[in-house]
């Protein structure tokens, strides 16, 4: 509902700067494009057999590919459980066969490593899972075939599918003391930070975000896709973390917000200290996760203009 409201109050704005390292000029989506994709992807997930409280998995970096999945499954009421590119196939088999994933969607490679054959490899062993879509990847099994070209019937808006104590969103802890758990957020209990933060944040329509933060754990989920998309900015997505990378993003996309772990503001920092140039745009670092030294923010504030 927050986002049908943002693609009637900014059609034609800039709802994502799809970057990807290694690739040239980066992709651009509008909030109208990007509800147009989300409809043929709520179809096609329909077409496919996924309903009401089905899980949909997704092993992706931080793409428009997944912004696409999370409100498309969203949309027709599924639940949407990212899982962290890390995870092998130890940690993937028991995640999709606890879960019962109807639909599992991995990137064809990322960071060296090929998820396509991963997934493929697993297949046997996860009787639920009906359907691989893979991104990156031509022919049958392929996103573009699958879910945006399949001429299943769009679904143009959620027509109540999803109720506000639904589970929208199923993640995994670690499962550092033992099996990873999965922790069941409804749309009330998401939301209840969300609209908080846009409030404590003071974040506005004219707001550019860059995000890093990976999309498979909370923070990037919700503070820099769902949260973002609630408001009207403009989401600036990283598929791979690189400090050098990131600053030359937050100056040529005029980026004004972002989020994560102190490791990622310490590397913004050094950088930047080490003569590379920050953004005059940029004004807020939202920072947690983990202990955050005060001279790490005394030197944020001096070298970023952080106030």
């Amino acid at each position: 509902d927050y986002f049908a409201d943002a693609v009637r109050a900014f059609p034609e704005k800039t709802a994502i700067v799809g970057h990807v390292q290694g690739e040239g000029a980066a992709r651009r989506i509008s909030y109208t494009e990007l509800d147009g994709l989300v409809s043929r992807a709520a179809g096609s997930l329909r077409a496919l057999g996924v309903g009401q409280g089905d899980v949909v998995s997704t092993q992706l970096p931080n793409t428009w590919e997944f912004i696409v999945v999370a409100l498309a499954a969203s949309r027709i009421g599924a639940v949407v459980n990212p899982m962290m590119p890390i995870l092998r196939e130890r940690e993937l088999t028991y995640m999709l066969g606890f879960c019962e994933a109807k639909v599992l969607i991995v990137c064809a490679r990322y960071r060296g490593h090929d998820h396509a054959a991963m997934a493929r490899g697993m297949l046997a062993q996860l009787p639920a899972l009906q359907r691989l879509v893979v991104v990156g990847e031509s022919g049958a099994d392929g996103f573009e075939t699958v879910l945006l070209g399949s001429g299943a019937e769009p679904v143009p808006t959620a027509a109540g599918a999803l109720q506000p104590d639904d589970v929208a969103l199923l993640m995994f802890s670690s499962g550092t003391t033992g099996a990873p758990k999965g922790v069941m957020h409804t749309s009330n209990t998401l939301l209840s930070t969300m609209v908080t933060s846009i409030e404590d944040l003071r974040l506005e329509p004219d707001d550019v975000v860059l995000a890093f933060s990976p999309f498979g754990h909370l923070t990037g989920y919700a503070l820099l896709v769902m949260m973002p998309l609630m408001r009207g900015n403009t989401i600036v997505t990283m598929d791979v973390w690189n400090p050098l990378e990131a600053l030359a993003l937050m100056r040529t996309q005029k980026v004004t917000y972002t989020c994560g772990a102190t490791p990622f503001l310490a590397d913004l920092v050094g950088t930047a200290e080490g003569g590379q140039p920050g953004a005059p745009s940029f004004r807020l670092f939202g920072c947690a996760g983990a202990p955050i030294p005060a001279v790490l923010i005394e030197r944020a504030a001096n070298v970023m203009n952080l106030t």
